[in-house]
């Protein structure tokens, strides 16, 4: 393992150097973090800690580099599940030609930031940043059924998605998102669909993910994820609950965008008021069920 010179303390308004340690491996790496405490911090893309100024974040003295451990790399395909290692970045799960149940989490990729932050930021990275509510992969994730496996210094466990999401404050030093498993079942569909303020490569002022498995043209089971709304993305039970039973058109995606907006309470921002947001998740939900069924079509 190599090192970089030790950290210098100034005070709060002064330029600060990290150090930076490179393990050689994810149980190196864990122990690095839960020796260190409050004082270190993990370093993938690094997207997310070089804007922590930005945010008014505290910038570690000490980070530990995971760019380089072959175990959070690469994308593995098993009976009915694919595992995508923590280390992937965006574009490498947008260049995946994945299964009809991955289309939503694949879309989310290849549309999110610019391609710059693509080339670098990590799926890893993206569901463990707090305070980022315009994560483009979590509400796909979500909706996808996705678990996290998580590394720790004694083993490996596996969590749900959204029980990891509401805890990141508050978990210990020394646990790292190692992969995301991801069930593939054979028809199960899903789609995703995001709006920015000004363009591609913005931040999502609101954004829909639809999980759908179908039986004909009806729909059995469903998982709506909604993100950018509140201040941590979400599962909406009550526009899942408004697709099942129905075919899946225009009346049925709107009356689960609707179900979806009374629900959430929606944060305000300077991109957006929290009325807006809620306002277009119908508009959000009615395109992520047309572009779901103009792709399952393609597919006959």
């Amino acid at each position: 393992m190599t090192t970089a010179s030790p950290p210098r303390r100034t005070d709060p308004g002064a330029i600060t150097r990290s150090e930076v340690r490179r393990p050689a491996s994810l149980a190196e790496a864990v122990r690095e973090l839960a020796e260190l405490g409050p004082d270190g911090a993990p370093l993938a893309g690094g997207t997310w800690v070089m804007r922590a100024p930005m945010r008014g974040a505290p910038v570690a003295p000490v980070y530990v580099a995971l760019g380089e451990l072959a175990e959070l790399r690469g994308i593995r395909s098993g009976e009915g599940t694919v595992e995508i290692g923590a280390g992937v970045t965006h574009d490498e799960l947008a260049a995946l030609d994945g299964p009809p149940a991955l289309a939503g989490l694949i879309e989310a990729a290849r549309r999110s930031a610019f391609p710059a932050v693509r080339s670098v930021a990590t799926v890893g990275g993206n569901i463990a940043a707090v305070g980022f509510p315009e994560a483009d992969l979590v509400p796909a994730l979500l909706a996808a059924d996705a678990r996290v496996v998580v590394a720790t210094t004694g083993g490996e466990r596996t969590e749900e998605l959204a029980a990891y999401l509401g805890s990141r404050s508050g978990r210990p030093a020394g646990e790292l998102i190692a992969r995301v498993v991801v069930p593939t079942p054979a028809g199960r569909r899903s789609a995703f669909e995001r709006l920015t303020v000004r363009g591609g490569g913005e931040y999502a002022v609101a954004s829909v993910a639809l999980s759908v498995d179908l039986a004909g043209a009806t729909v059995t089971a469903a998982r709506v994820g909604v993100g950018g709304v509140e201040e941590i993305a979400r599962l909406s039970p009550a526009a899942a609950a408004a697709l099942v039973g129905s075919a899946l058109d225009a009346d049925a995606a709107e009356r689960a965008g609707q179900a979806a907006a009374e629900e959430c309470t929606a944060r305000e921002g300077l991109d957006a008021p929290g009325w807006y947001r809620r306002a277009v998740l119908p508009a959000l939900t009615r395109r992520a069920a047309a572009a779901l069924t103009t792709s399952d079509d393609q597919q006959k």
